[in-house]
């Protein structure tokens, strides 16, 4: 297998990881473990993976009060309020509602971008976030009536959890050219676990783990170890070797696999509404990414 079929392989299935997740997380909560709950167990398990890897394999420090106040901020946006946002909002939502919102991402990172970087926003870029974000409002409005399968507050959450992880994106990115990807990873998934444990605590210890059945037990391995570790390792990995244009056209194909698992699995109905939503979505941020194919983020890059 030559090495960039290695790449297309390794990007297809972090999209396939994390197309998965919407609806295998739909499985456990809230029947089995609360979405906090969810939260503590993966965020501590991806911590305490990094943080060993992270000290036995790379050593490597950060230094300075600038970078270890930056990393606070990104465990903040990056973990802590990105995790808690979206699995409360997948709890509420339907999994074809979140992986779409999820789209917008590189948009909120051109938005921050542009206030935070002063980075210049042309025509085509307005454009683009008009359109992702009317496809957005137009999703998130058809959430209120009891006949759809979304919820205008998870939709909402969901939004919340996209926009905290685009200023991660653009908080992180010093710290990324400065150090090595699993230091900063480790970091900001310690302050996360510290952040994250006070919220979830009480639904980690509600469930009466003896009584799952070995297909949640599967699910939440699932979690931990694919969509966490196996996913970021993969992607760190492709990004070494992939060009912008194909980790840009990989930005479509997460949901697209978010829509297909859920149908399958019956935990959505994916409608001639939300497909139009989608479109606009797709569109705009086809727009966004386009024209600045050098700082594309992958949707779904979950840290």
């Amino acid at each position: 297998m030559n090495r960039q079929v290695q790449v297309h392989a390794s990007l297809f299935l972090v999209a396939l990881i994390y197309g998965s997740n919407y609806s295998i997380a739909k499985e456990v909560m809230p029947e089995y473990v609360g979405p906090f709950g969810l939260i503590v167990i993966r965020v501590v398990s991806a911590a305490l993976f990094f943080g060993i890897f992270s000290r036995f394999v790379v050593q490597e420090k950060i230094v300075g009060r600038a970078d270890n106040l930056r990393v606070i901020l990104c465990g903040i946006t990056g973990v802590a309020v990105n995790q808690l946002c979206f699995f409360a909002g997948l709890n509420l939502t339907a999994p074809i509602n979140a992986a779409l919102l999820m789209v917008i991402v590189p948009v909120v990172v051109l938005i921050f971008s542009a206030i935070l970087l002063k980075e210049r926003v042309g025509k085509r870029k307005i454009s683009g976030i008009l359109l992702a974000c009317t496809g957005a409002l137009l999703l998130i409005y058809n959430s209120r009536g009891e006949s759809t399968t979304g919820n205008i507050w998870g939709d909402l959450l969901i939004i919340l959890n996209a926009t905290s992880f685009g200023m991660y994106l653009v908080l992180v990115k010093p710290l990324m050219q400065k150090y090595k990807a699993i230091t900063i990873v480790s970091r900001i998934f310690t302050v996360g676990a510290v952040l994250v444990v006070p919220f979830g605590w009480q639904q980690l210890l509600t469930p009466d783990y003896s009584a799952f059945p070995v297909s949640i037990w599967l699910a939440l391995v699932f979690m931990v170890f694919a969509v966490t570790i196996l996913a970021y390792l993969l992607n760190t990995w492709a990004l070494r070797y992939a060009n912008p244009s194909l980790v840009g056209a990989y930005i479509y194909l997460q949901p697209v696999m978010a829509i297909l698992i859920a149908v399958f699995m019956g935990k959505d109905v994916f409608t001639l509404e939300k497909a139009l939503y989608a479109l606009l979505i797709f569109a705009g941020v086809y727009l966004v990414s386009r024209t600045r194919q050098h700082a594309v983020p992958k949707v779904g890059s979950e840290v």
